[in-house]
């Protein structure tokens, strides 16, 4: 029974995960890049999406009464070319680029990790078609696949953190792959498969949780390439539609106002666009240098 008992445990014991937990929790906070970029990320979500609640402004009808008017205290980052507050527009449309950015790297995220875990387990020649199918679709430049989906189709916000998580999962995949195939050959999950214990059973209590890093990272990285993609391809007229719009949608909107000097249509959206995905980069270097267990010497 005793036997039974400590092979249902995780693999990791409770005491030295939260060991673990708080010295890599000390090893982020003293990154100051990473402590810098997690504010930046906390500013902005509050901005997007508390900041409309204390800054309202409409966002639907068009006014013409007050086109491209330069910021003052009535409008503080001036009005767009259908009259809309500027600074009203950006939260508007940051919640839509956090959102889908987000959304599609978790989905990005869960894909590439299941994707990885049953590659890395099975081994064999079921791994290796398995990454075939991975490497094939890196050959492939993601930004080329989403302009031929959007050109073909316009895809709602689900529709595009569909498209973003279904083009973005196979570098995740790679990295838990990695990952797996130093795990699968561990005692305890050797002891579990010598004792009759399942493949999802090891996958699931062992592989995954040890690997809950590696996962944590990926998504750091994958939100802000997904963020970046929607920028690009709202730039290009591809991505969300009016009336809603996001931070690559503004950009693509204020680049012809903007030989007129109507400076604060571009450089409001672009800064915000830099800081977040610059935020979540160093989010994640952070997170890669706090469990690198190689680092804590």
């Amino acid at each position: 029974m005793s036997s039974l008992t400590s092979l249902d445990t995780p693999a990791v014991q409770p005491e030295l995960a939260a060991s673990n937990t708080r010295l890599a929790v000390r090893r982020f906070l003293r990154n100051r890049l990473a402590v810098v970029g997690l504010g930046v990320v906390v500013f902005f979500v509050l901005f997007c999406f508390v900041g409309p609640l204390l800054y309202s402004t409409d966002q639907t009808h068009t006014l013409l009464q007050q086109v491209n008017e330069s910021p003052d205290g009535a409008h503080w980052l001036g009005t767009d070319a259908v009259g809309h507050d500027e600074l009203g527009r950006l939260m508007y449309g940051g919640k839509v680029s956090l959102i889908v950015g987000l959304s599609a790297g978790v989905l990005a995220t869960v894909i590439g990790t299941l994707w990885g875990a049953a590659a890395g387990y099975a081994g064999g020649w079921i791994d290796a078609v398995m990454m075939r199918v991975v490497d094939a679709g890196i050959a492939i430049p993601a930004l080329f696949i989403l302009l031929v989906v959007s050109a073909i189709t316009t895809p709602d916000l689900s529709g595009l953190v569909l498209i973003l998580g279904l083009i973005s999962w196979l570098v995740p995949s790679r990295l838990v792959r990695a990952e797996t195939l130093t795990l699968k050959n561990r005692d305890f999950v050797l002891t579990l498969r010598a004792t009759g214990g399942g493949h999802a059973r090891a996958i699931t209590r062992h592989i995954l949780p040890n690997s809950v890093s590696t996962v944590i990272v990926a998504a750091t990285f994958q939100i802000a390439d997904a963020i970046l993609l929607v920028a690009y391809v709202s730039y290009l007229g591809l991505g969300v539609q009016p009336p809603s719009t996001d931070w690559g949608g503004m950009l693509s909107s204020g680049m012809t106002a903007a030989y007129s000097g109507y400076w604060w249509l571009i450089v409001p959206p672009g800064l915000a666009i830099i800081l977040v995905v610059w935020a979540f980069n160093a989010i994640g270097d952070g997170l890669r240098d706090a469990f690198d267990v190689r680092g804590r010497a």
